[in-house]
Formats: structure tokens, C-alpha cells, sequence
């Protein structure tokens, strides 16, 4: 990896720490204080905080536990992400999900307003925009983002978004039998702001198709987006019909986060290159999901 790389890197890991930072804030200051209980694995520690604090009256003051036994759970996850989905996205989120336990056990639990459906709104902002942020670096969040993604590549009927609503309905179903039902309403509202704020931050299902017209040999362009971007190519021989030149085409999809690495790695092969983009296609069958 060269120097303009690890720079480039370096200032994804960064920002994927922004985003840890907001999201926990978002939770300490206005989720926690006002008692709701978000979706997915952090949902279920935080149920697990509270079976422990109100059943076995264990006192855990300005701390949030919740945070420490959401690192727990990850590290088995984290595992699958370094074997299933790669090392640079295992780094990332072991970075984000590393950070994230840190912020929230630093951050006190500190009530900002005293109004629920204002903490619901607020927090959900906050929060939804942290973890949006982290995933457009190409970063996670873990938990069900990661086993989501997983469960996509190994049956394609399967998304994130469908692995999260059925954790979210077993967990609110859970929440259901303990807490009451004001609670669980508020945590709905906030849920659904946050996975708004998210979506609005990452927009991860805008698809792009890159057109490529080259005339220089494309081995090495075609091996370095293989490598950097792990996106299938498909390949015409094609000729010019002002100048009768040979050259080729090279067809790619991929996500709109990823077209400025495409763009890095063309203008290193070929300068001259004619590349033309278009966003929000759709695309069906053989194709590669990625958070």
C-alpha cells in the first residue's frame, strides 16, 4: 500500500471514529436518560444491563455497562469478519466497534431534555448519522451489520436490513414481557428515526455503473481493481469508428462509495482514460452486497 493509500485510509479510520463518538453520544446523552432500548445486539445489552441492575441489583451509577458487554459480543463476530469478509473491513470495525466501547463508558449518562419524544428524535439523529458515517467509510458498527452481511453472501433472499427487523422483532417482543408498553412505542419512534439518519448518512443502496473506454493494456488496471475494490469486470475489444483504433471497454458495478478509488486506480493505468458514471441503477442476480 503506498503513501497517499495509507493516508487515504488512515482519514476513513478517523472519521469511522467520529461516527463511533456521535453514535455513543447520541445514546449517553438522550437514549439511555430517557430509558428507550435500541434495535439489534446493542438492544439486547442493553436488556441484558437492566435484567442485571433491576434482578440482581448490581449498581452500575453514571457507567454504562451496556457498551462493555456489547464489546463482548462482538469479539466472536469479529472473528467471522476477519475469516468471511476480509482483513481491511475486520480492521476497520474492530477500530469503530474498539472506539465505540471506549466513548460510551467515557461519556456519563447525563440527561440534556427532559422531554421523551425530543430524546427519541434527538438521539435517533445523533446516533443514526454516527453509524451512517461509519459504514460510508466502509467501517461497522458489528453485531447484526456484519452477521447481515454474512447471511446476504450466503443466501442472496437474505439483506441487512431484513436480519435487523427480525432481531428487532424478537427483541421488542422481549421487551414487551418486562417493560411497558410506553417504552417500547418510544423505542419504535426512535428506531425509526435512527435507521432514517442512517440511511440519509450512508445511502447504501445507490448502485453505480462505471464504463471504462481504454487504449492502453488493461491487465494491471483490471488486477488492481480486482484486488482493491473485489468487483467483477466484464470486458469488450472494441474499435473506434472515427479512428479505426483498437481499444477496450470495462464494465463494472459497485457502490458509490467506492467510484473515487475506481477513479485513483484508472488515472494511475491510464490518464487518457473516458470513463463514464451513472448512479442509482439497478442491479439483480450475481451481484456483490457490501455494507
Amino acid at each position: 500500500m503506498n503513501k497517499k493509500r495509507m493516508v487515504e485510509e488512515g482519514k476513513k479510520i478517523l472519521l469511522s471514529m467520529l461516527g463511533a463518538f456521535l453514535y455513543a453520544a447520541g445514546m449517553n446523552l438522550f437514549v439511555v436518560p430517557a430509558g428507550l432500548y435500541t434495535g439489534g445486539v446493542m438492544g439486547l445489552c442493553q436488556v441484558i444491563r437492566t435484567v442485571l441492575a433491576d434482578t440482581f441489583h448490581i449498581s452500575f451509577q453514571n457507567f454504562d455497562i451496556a457498551g462493555v458487554i456489547y464489546y463482548a459480543i462482538n469479539i466472536p463476530i469479529f472473528v467471522i469478519a476477519f475469516t468471511r469478509i476480509g482483513r481491511k473491513f475486520f480492521l476497520k470495525t474492530l477500530v469503530t466497534v474498539t472506539s465505540m466501547t471506549v466513548f460510551l463508558s467515557v461519556i456519563p449518562v447525563h440527561v440534556i431534555v427532559e422531554d421523551v419524544m425530543a430524546s427519541c428524535v434527538v438521539g435517533g439523529l445523533i446516533s443514526g448519522t454516527g453509524i451512517g458515517i461509519t459504514l460510508r467509510m466502509g467501517a461497522s458498527s458489528g453485531g447484526m451489520d456484519v452477521i447481515g452481511v454474512i447471511l446476504t453472501r450466503w443466501k442472496r433472499d437474505f439483506s441487512v436490513g431484513k436480519v435487523n427487523l427480525l432481531v428487532n422483532l424478537v427483541l421488542y417482543g422481549i421487551c414487551l414481557s418486562l417493560f411497558d408498553v410506553e417504552i417500547i412505542v418510544y423505542s419504535i419512534i426512535y428506531g425509526s428515526v435512527y435507521a432514517v439518519a442512517m440511511d440519509k448518512a450512508h445511502t447504501q443502496n445507490i448502485n453505480v455503473e462505471a464504463n471504462i473506454i481504454t487504449k492502453a493494456n488493461t491487465t494491471g488496471l483490471e488486477k488492481e481493481i480486482f484486488d482493491e475494490l473485489g468487483r467483477g469486470i466484464t470486458k469488450w475489444s472494441t474499435l473506434g469508428a472515427y479512428t479505426y483504433e483498437q481499444s477496450h471497454i470495462l464494465y463494472i458495478t459497485l457502490s458509490k462509495y467506492e467510484v473515487s478509488r475506481l477513479k485513483a486506480i484508472i488515472k494511475k493505468h491510464d490518464p487518457n482514460a473516458f470513463i463514464v458514471i451513472n448512479e442509482g441503477v439497478s442491479v439483480e442476480g450475481n451481484y456483490l452486497k457490501k455494507l
